[in-house]
């Protein structure tokens, strides 16, 4: 089984491409090479293949990356499925995974993050738990997304460390982190990992 994240950037044209498309790419290559993993197209789309178990990390982190830059946003669809074809670019492989992901992006209305399997069971209570969690996290702003893009880099850091590193202070990691609801934000992560033995 695979994770087949499709997305794009919100607000983009209101933006020169080269504020956000170097930190699309440094996020995408994160999670693996261009263009067999990942792929942009279409000027503001893009789409990442990764491990079920790294998708919603992969997506949280997009997020925190690009909401660096004040006004934008994206917009993400996950996919978990199987792969039956793949090609040299992403954009070109296929399964049930890419189907869904396309299915789930086009879906997307007013909620930016939502994902789909084959398990009822499994999406329902996930994409409840991505409406409220996006109530705070489409509202991060630039400063609190740098902060929970450095926290998904260093999982195993604390607040002095992540302080060392963003060279602030522990009560403003400390207060960033509160108002991104980061906490929160990483037992729903938890629990998604739990709950992928459903799919």
């Amino acid at each position: 089984m695979i994770a087949v994240l499709t997305g794009d950037i919100i607000n983009s044209k209101d933006h020169k491409a080269n504020k956000w498309l170097p930190i699309l790419k440094q996020a995408l290559s994160r999670y693996g090479e261009v263009p067999s993993d990942w792929e942009i197209y279409r000027g503001d789309s893009f789409q990442l293949r990764t491990t079920p178990e790294q998708a919603l990390e992969a997506a949280i982190y997009l997020k925190a990356s690009i909401k660096q830059v004040r006004h934008l946003d994206v917009r993400i669809a996950i996919g978990l499925g199987e792969q039956d074809y793949q090609a040299e670019k992403i954009t070109e492989s296929n399964g049930t995974a890419f189907v869904r992901s396309g299915t789930c992006f086009e879906n997307l209305k007013k909620q930016t993050l939502a994902l789909q399997s084959d398990n009822e069971a499994f999406d329902t209570p996930l994409n409840l738990m991505l409406q409220l969690a996006c109530l705070t996290m489409d509202n991060w702003l630039p400063a609190a997304s740098q902060i929970v893009k450095v926290s998904l880099e260093h999982p195993e850091a604390n607040q002095k460390e992540l302080a060392a590193l963003l060279d602030k202070s522990q009560s403003t990691i400390s207060e960033a982190l509160l108002r991104a609801g980061f906490d929160e934000v990483q037992k729903m992560m938890h629990f998604y990992t739990t709950q992928l033995t459903l799919v």
